[in-house]
């Protein structure tokens, strides 16, 4: 007779603490769940949470992922052709590993960072604050963490090709808790992919997050491909820290999941700063996407530039709301945020709120959202060249979604973004 160890739900108990860890981590993780528990949940009349669906909170039934061997996990890993380091996370526990590298470049994951590195991870691990909605489940994550990746490159050193990351969830109301962080020092270089996907068709949750520092003069470029199955959801928080004369990039694409959530907030702490937010969000069905942005603009002389463009079919549903934030002394501020939503059915609804708070003088901010369908005209015009009128839909949406992506500035990243992209108006069109 076989015995099952049923685990408690992950909002019932405080965790294990991860063996091995530092006692900082220790103390910390146990602060999290008091955190957790002493935060209410979201209402109606939280600002954040407008035109939000409360009812995807409710996270009581979903247990805490337990180890999965690579042999169970069956998952199309379509990614990148080359890449600097490649890892594979199933439910929490790395289940593939390898790495060619420069000398210097730290690129572990968080399990192994936190022996061998604690001090460094200390001083960089989830330093920002939850502004945008989710402290509550940004202190679930911390409460619960396990592992993860840690990338940090020193000074004046560039990683040429992309470190990927694979998270994925197996195994019916499982849930997981991915944790990047990825640190550039002066005038350093390196780009990371992580990916979110299900091995089977099975309900998961994840409850994802990144640290993201970029040191005076150097280059960050995160990229998320969430590819969820539609029987599970996600949500996930991205904090950006942004020196002097630093570039960071983040780009999401969601694709799948029933539900996301997708908080971004983006810190420029020097001059000569600056920071690009891209986010493609391709619903279909009754797909929900939530997106809340904060460019926060603590210096003078910074630029950043936010562009998200949805895509919806169906009765699919995205909330969009962002706020450029000036501080007071942050002169010569450079700021631009753009939401664009493209109706491909009647049925759909995008609902956006961008927003300023300005204190600052001698400042060049704007921010603006559209919604509309594809005209008669447009496709009129392509039928009259020989164009179905349902791949001429499939094309101008995939010519809506090219925008962000060229500005990616990467052609092996580029082609890869547009092969989900195109995989998913397959499904739809």
């Amino acid at each position: 007779m076989t015995t099952t160890l049923e685990l408690p739900s992950i909002t019932a108990e405080q965790p294990t603490t991860l063996e091995g860890a530092p006692q900082w981590f220790v103390d910390a993780q146990s602060a999290a769940w008091q955190t957790y528990l002493d935060t209410p949940a979201p209402s109606r009349k939280d600002e954040n949470w407008r035109f939000g669906e409360l009812k995807q909170l409710s996270f009581e039934g979903y247990t805490p992922a337990a180890f999965a061997d690579s042999e169970d996990i069956d998952v199309q890993i379509s990614g990148l052709d080359e890449t600097s380091a490649q890892f594979i996370f199933a439910n929490d526990s790395l289940v593939h590993a390898e790495a060619e590298l420069p000398e210097g470049v730290i690129c572990l994951p968080l399990e192994d960072a936190l022996q061998q590195h604690a001090k460094l991870v200390e001083k960089y691990f989830m330093q920002g604050d939850t502004k945008l909605g989710s402290t509550k489940y940004a202190a679930l994550h911390k409460a619960h963490l396990s592992n993860g990746l840690f990338v940090f490159v020193p000074k004046g050193v560039e990683v040429e090709k992309p470190i990927e990351v694979y998270h994925i969830v197996a195994g019916d109301k499982c849930a997981i808790f991915p944790h990047t962080l990825i640190i550039t020092e002066d005038n350093a270089k390196v780009t990371v992919v992580d990916y979110f996907k299900n091995a089977g068709d099975t309900s998961g949750l994840v409850i994802a997050m990144n640290d993201l520092i970029a040191g005076k003069g150097s280059q960050l470029n995160y990229s998320a491909i969430q590819d969820l199955n539609l029987n599970s959801k996600i949500v996930q928080i991205n904090n950006t820290e942004v020196e002097r004369d630093a570039n960071a990039k983040a780009f999401t694409l969601n694709v799948g999941a029933s539900w996301a959530r997708n908080e971004s907030l983006s810190k420029l702490n020097g001059e000569g700063a600056n920071s690009d937010m891209l986010s493609i969000n391709l619903p279909s069905g009754e797909q929900k996407y939530d997106q809340r942005t904060f460019q926060h603009h603590a210096a003078p002389h910074t630029n950043s530039d936010l562009l998200y463009k949805n895509t919806l079919f169906g009765k699919a549903k995205t909330v969009f709301s962002g706020l450029i934030a000036v501080d007071e002394g942050a002169h010569y501020t450079d700021a631009y945020q753009t939401c664009r939503n493209l109706l491909m059915d009647d049925t759909t609804e995008a609902n956006s709120m961008p927003g300023l708070q300005i204190n600052a003088d001698q400042v060049k901010c704007s921010h603006g959202s559209t919604a509309a369908a594809i005209s008669d005209e447009e496709i009129f015009y392509l039928q009259a060249r020989g164009i179905h009128p349902k791949q001429a839909r499939q094309l101008i949406a995939r010519g809506f979604s090219v925008e962000v992506i060229e500005r990616l500035k990467n052609d092996a990243l580029e082609a890869l973004v547009l092969s989900y992209v195109d995989t998913k108006f397959a499904s739809v069109v």
